[in-house]
This record gives C-alpha cells, structure tokens and sequence, in this order.
C-alpha cells in the first residue's frame, strides 16, 4: 500500500510525516515557541492526476487554473518533450511509449482526466510558446504565449471551439538579421501585446488583466469581449519604459520599472491587483486603475528572480498569499494584506511535494493547492488543504513589505 508523504506548511519545515521520521513530540515542542501564529498546511497527494491514457505525457507545464465546478485545467508544451520521451510520437515509432500529451488537459477533483484539446487549427495563430492559462466567469479559456513572435492572447470554449483572437503573432516583427526575425518592444501600443504571460478576467468588469509580459514591461486591461485597450501601467503605476535596466542589483534603490518578465496579474476579491515582476524579486500591488499601493521583496539576498506566479487562500477575505519561486524550489506564504511571509514550503527533487521548476499556483474552493513545474519538471502537484496549523519558522527578514511610493 502506497504511502503519502505528508508535508505540513505552517510548520518549520516540510514534515513528510513516516518517510523521515520526524518525532511528534519535538514538533510540538517547536511550535510551542510561536503560538498564536498560523498559517495553512497543506498534504502532498502522491497519487494525483491518475495516470494518462493512450500512453501521454506531459512537457514543461506552465499554466494551471481551477475554475468555478472546481475542475484543474493546465496547459503545457509538448516541444519540451525529448525524442527518447516520445517514440510513439516518431515515424514509425520507435517504441510503445510515449506520446506528447494534447496541449490543454482538464481534470476532475479525483483526478480524471475530462477534457483534452489545443494545438494550431483553422482560424486563429496558436502561440509559438504557449504559456498560461485562466478559465473566466463566463466558463472561457484563455491562452497567452511567450514565442518570439506571440504578440496576442486567444479565447476558447471548454471544449476547445475558437472564440477570439486579440492581437496577431509577429505583429512586433521589424525586419531580419541572418534570417532571424527582429522584434521591436512598446510597452505602450495600444492594440498588440509583448509575450503574455498569464491572464486574469475580472467577473464583474469582464475586464481581462494581462501580464505582458516576457517583451512588454506592462500590466495591460483590455475589454474581455471586443479586446480593446482599457489601460495599461508599468512599475509604481508609472508609464512604460522599455529600457535595459539590467540584472536586479539588491543593493540598490528599487527599479522604477518592471523587467522582464511580468509573470502575473491576478485580481483579489477586494479589487487589487498583484503583479510579479519576476526578474527584480518583488509583488507589487494596484488598484484596478493602476495606482499602486505597496510592494515587497522576495528573497532580496540572493536575487534569485523568485517571484513566479501567486494565488489566494480561498476563505472570504483571501488572508494568505500563496507565491510559486522556481529558483528556491519552494512555495512561500504571505499574509496577503501586510505582504509578512510566515513560512515556506518545498525543495529541490522529483519526489511527491518536492519541485524542480515551479511554475504556476492555483487554488480550489476548498483551499487545495496545485502547482504545475516547467523545465524538466513537467508535471502537475496536488497539495491537500488540512487547515490552519502553528508557524515556527517565522523567516524574520525574508521579505520587506513597504507602502510608500517610490
């Protein structure tokens, strides 16, 4: 019978509970050191998705998204996928296993696979480097890309029909060099986009926020039906500039703009925005019109880029934020209204609850976390929620939450 490793977040370590042995007693005896302090932990589901039909399997999995039936969509790459990973996929084949999974895949609570679908087709240009995923609150699936040329984002039902296409691939194009195709940046045009990385659709405005994203230095809001611009905002909620800022250098004054790239935008109940400026190791937080309101750093020392991808605790007030960091192979908690980290979970390795290039976070109405892992990674975690538990690992110093502008 196979065993789960539990790991409990919220505790000063991951505990994998059995596997390493970690004494109940001394866990006790640590979290008596910090009461009154809590955080959500969380078990690894080993077993979770079942296994693949028709012999599938995953590439570098960079987008993960729960929608409203509590369904577990993840889209990923399938030219990530070595020769030796897909013989199936040669012609002839080349051996009974594997074939590249169908970009797009929908699961069910248990893990079955429901839904399945992507890929180029008739009427629309399906991104050079597909990249993030959000179903919104009309039950649309939209798809951004980090390609060289993916200048557009696409909207598709949920069982894979064409809506809409905003934006056109190459649209940035300027020329050639050697045969290589040159892009020119504008953070600031008003109708085609620079490498989206991550959607999210506002269910009140049907307004969708874009992290554009790998080229662009922006946060860019376009209607959610016609895709005209609405408004877009760079770092501090100042105008766009796409200067080389170069590396994130922790000891100097903060960027005045984003890097790249942004790598989400992801709108709270309460109507702010949270943006990951990847390279330069910070959340930055704005109003829906762009004003911002405070920041703070992730791992400032080192500057490991770590801020990847975040999502909400799933309780009325969304109390905790949850943030994927690749570099750390690790998920941090937040306090979502302060930015205090409380603790972290995760490290580096291919075992159930470890990561090797997480990537994106998503959670589910009864707060169970899902993290998908890019690189070789590959794969889709499910992380159980088992409520609210002692902190012990405070990690004092790991962020610098501020509120001034600057």
């Amino acid at each position: 019978m196979t065993r789960k490793r539990n790991v409990c977040v919220g505790i000063a370590l991951i505990t994998l509970i059995g596997a390493l042995g970690v004494g109940q007693a001394a866990i006790e005896k640590t979290a008596a050191a910090q009461s009154g302090v809590q955080a959500p932990m969380f078990e690894v589901d080993p077993l979770w998705p079942k296994p693949l039909p028709n012999h599938w399997v995953l590439g570098s999995t960079i987008g993960v998204w729960v929608d409203a039936q509590d369904h577990v969509w993840i889209i990923h790459r399938a030219s990530s996928l070595a020769a030796g990973e897909t013989r199936l996929d040669a012609n002839p084949p080349t051996g009974e296993c594997c074939a590249a999974a169908p970009p797009v895949l929908e699961f069910d609570q248990e893990g079955n696979l429901l839904r399945h679908w992507g890929g180029p087709g008739s009427g629309y240009e399906w991104p050079q480097s597909n990249h993030g995923i959000f179903v919104d609150h009309l039950g649309n699936v939209w798809i951004g890309g980090n390609g060289r040329g993916d200048a557009h984002v696409l909207k598709f039902t949920q069982d894979g029909r064409f809506l809409k296409q905003f934006g056109r691939q190459n649209a940035r194009q300027t020329g050639e060099e050697d045969g290589i195709p040159v892009y020119e940046r504008d953070s600031n045009d008003p109708e085609s986009f620079g490498r989206v990385a991550k959607i999210f659709v506002d269910p009140m405005t049907n307004e969708a926020y874009l992290a554009d994203g790998y080229f662009n230095k922006r946060v860019a809001v376009i209607d959610g039906e016609t895709g005209v611009m609405k408004r877009h905002w760079g770092a501090y909620g100042n105008r766009p500039d796409d200067s080389d800022l170069g590396p994130f250098d922790p000891d100097a004054a903060p960027p005045q703009q984003f890097g790249n790239p942004v790598h989400c935008a992801d709108l709270a109940h309460d109507g702010l925005v949270y943006v990951c400026d990847r390279p330069n190791n910070r959340i930055q937080v704005f109003t829906k019109e762009g004003e911002f309101v405070k920041e703070a750093f992730i791992q400032r020392q080192p500057a490991y880029a770590s801020a990847w991808d975040v999502a909400f605790s799933r309780d009325p007030e969304q109390r905790f934020l949850y943030l994927a960091d690749a570099p750390n192979a690790k998920v941090h908690i937040l306090v979502r209204e302060t930015l205090e980290e409380l603790t972290s979970f995760g490290d580096g390795g291919r075992q159930p609850g470890q990561f090797y290039g997480v990537h994106s976070i998503a959670t589910d109405s009864q707060g169970n976390l899902y993290t998908t892992e890019t690189y070789e990674g590959k794969r889709v975690q499910k992380f159980v929620y088992k409520g609210l538990g002692p902190v012990t690992n405070r990690n004092q110093g790991a962020v610098w939450p501020t509120t001034s502008s600057q």
